[in-house]
């Protein structure tokens, strides 16, 4: 039976990436860029190669950061701080707290039946902000950010700080539910967990990632938990 549900945040319980979009939008034009949807959407695509690479141990969380805006500018011919424009957006990104569709529902619905968990690869001080404005900490036993635990998804190392900070912890009865293949659900499988993959989009699947189970909306999950029980 299962008690412990790991939540990933970004574009699972929260809607980062039109949170991303204003943010963004937001930083560029105090450098007087005009944020066209092509440069949004460019931005968008470098910042989620650049998080793969730290996911690979390749990149730090630093460099993550700054290099996703130093590659945008530098495709764009533009003399701009990375560092700063990093600063200035991710402000901004703490102040975006939308939901993805079904999300606060969902958690009012399993909260009273299962120990809730959020296993997220964001920025410390953006996310706390971002789950205190939105009203859902209460529904929360704890909340586990990589740059708090030391390591980031999808290393076992994350997970395993998050289940030693667990009272009377089992694999057996936890699941990992994510949009992510490259963090949550092969974090989730590195751990040891049973994933659930969040797919709204109808995304091309992994043969190298193969999630335990999947679902394509938010309202679908506790039908899945009961077919579990």
């Amino acid at each position: 039976m299962l008690k412990t549900i790991f939540f990933d945040l970004d574009d699972t319980i929260l809607d980062f990436t039109g949170g991303e979009a204003h943010a963004l939008s937001r930083a560029l034009r105090e450098q007087g860029i005009e944020p066209a949807a092509a440069i949004l959407e460019r931005y968008h695509v470098i910042n989620m190669c650049q998080w793969e690479l730290l996911e690979e141990g390749k990149l730090t969380r630093e460099q993550v950061l700054v290099s996703r805006f130093q590659i945008l500018f530098g495709e764009l011919g533009l003399d701009c701080s990375g560092e700063e424009v990093c600063g200035r957006y991710e402000s901004y990104l703490a102040e975006e707290h939308g939901f993805v569709p079904g999300a606060r529902e969902l958690l009012a619905a399993l909260a009273p039946r299962y120990d809730l968990y959020i296993a997220s690869n964001g920025a410390a001080a953006v996310q706390h902000r971002r789950l205190e404005d939105a009203g859902i900490l209460p529904y929360f036993k704890g909340v586990f950010i990589s740059e708090e635990m030391g390591a980031d998804k999808p290393s076992p190392r994350f997970f395993e700080s998050c289940f030693a900070a667990i009272p009377g912890f089992s694999r057996e009865t936890a699941l990992m539910v994510g949009d992510s293949l490259t963090s949550d659900i092969r974090g989730g499988i590195n751990a040891g967990l049973r994933t659930c993959w969040f797919d709204p989009h109808g995304r091309p699947r992994r043969p190298d990632i193969v999630p335990d189970h999947e679902i394509s909306a938010l309202d679908q999950l506790p039908l899945l938990l009961e077919a579990l029980a």
